[in-house]
């Protein structure tokens, strides 16, 4: 039988009601998975482990990397697959943590809800229902990290948090849904994508993200920064008074420039004025691809605590955006 582990990590999908209004994380992974219709029909073998119990908005970097020792240690003793139950403030840069971090090829997927369980309709038990059915499935082996919400898969790379409310809140601006769920069973788009695993590595530097406003002063860069990413205007542009400041900090460390706009690539020789990407990447800023501020910091995070250096960083975001070749990866192919 399919053995699938169940990791709770607290957020909406776990949330009752408080003595003085509103909700907060309370319900164990067993409270979860006795409340989800069909879940026992499914004829795996469930394993419950709870991790933390917290809304993800106060889940720190460390939590994350002590969650993906867990899977990795569940994963060696026999698992076929893992479901990580969370909030989805900080999920779409969790799953990619988690993704960056995985280099089995087992399904692991992280779900969560948008209601909490007190209020009608809410979509948690649908949700976890689809991440088990999505973790079970052969369909799904080789794919790294998913996410399962509103009967449709993302991959952690391209999943992003688009709306504050709606039960749809997922979305994949760079090329749509890797699946979906239709009639309990999971249809993938196509073959599974290249993969892109960082060495493991725990000390983990500070990035921060600055993001480009109109008429804004350049950003003060904190001193203890090991890295930076910029959320620049469109298609990777800053104010020409940011340029100086940023290309001092390219001699210090590495700047990664990326779009505000969270859909489409930065760009690399369209404009050329004091500013635009061409003059910028010229500087030594990175650029990121496809890739959003959000998950260009957890890349650069991740890649630093490797011990990348520059030969190394270029080359990651180069293939991870998704604007190049995957083979320029500079770590093993998993």
């Amino acid at each position: 039988m399919t053995r699938i582990m169940v990791c709770g990590m607290g957020g909406t999908i776990a949330m009752t009601a408080t003595p003085g209004g509103g909700v907060a994380p309370a319900l164990t992974t067993g409270e979860l998975t006795a409340a989800v219709p069909g879940l026992a029909g499914l004829g795996v073998d469930l394993g419950l482990v709870d991790v933390r119990n917290e809304p993800s908005s106060s889940l720190r970097v460390g939590d994350v990397l002590a969650l993906s020792r867990t899977v990795a240690g569940l994963l060696a003793d026999g698992a076929d697959g893992i479901v990580v139950t969370q909030g989805t403030d900080s999920l779409e840069e969790c799953a990619y943590l988690l993704d960056l971090l995985h280099d089995g090829p087992q399904p692991v997927v992280v779900t969560g809800a948008m209601r909490n369980p007190a209020l009608a309709g809410a979509d948690g038990p649908a949700n976890l229902l689809a991440a088990v059915t999505v973790a079970a499935s052969p369909a799904a082996r080789g794919r790294g990290v998913l996410v399962a919400f509103a009967d449709e898969v993302h991959a952690a790379a391209r999943v992003r948090k688009a709306h504050s409310a709606r039960v749809s809140a997922f979305e994949s601006a760079a090329g749509g849904p890797a699946g979906h769920l239709v009639e309990g069973s999971v249809h993938f788009g196509g073959p599974p994508p290249a993969r892109f695993v960082v060495p493991r590595g725990e000390r983990v530097p500070r990035v921060p993200v600055v993001v480009a406003a109109l008429g804004e002063d350049a950003p003060v860069i904190p001193a203890d920064a090991g890295g930076l990413v910029v959320a620049a205007f469109g298609a990777g542009h800053l104010p020409r008074w940011w340029v100086d400041p940023l290309a001092a900090a390219v001699s210090r460390i590495p700047v990664v420039l990326a779009s505000r706009t969270l859909a489409g690539p930065v760009l690399s020789a369209t404009y050329a004025y004091p500013g635009s990407e061409r003059d910028l990447l010229a500087r030594g800023l990175i650029p990121a691809g496809l890739l959003d501020p959000w998950k260009a910091r957890i890349l650069l995070m991740a890649a630093l605590a490797a011990g990348a250096g520059p030969d190394q960083l270029g080359p990651a975001f180069a293939a991870a955006g998704g604007l190049d070749d995957p083979g320029r990866w500079p770590w093993p192919a998993v």
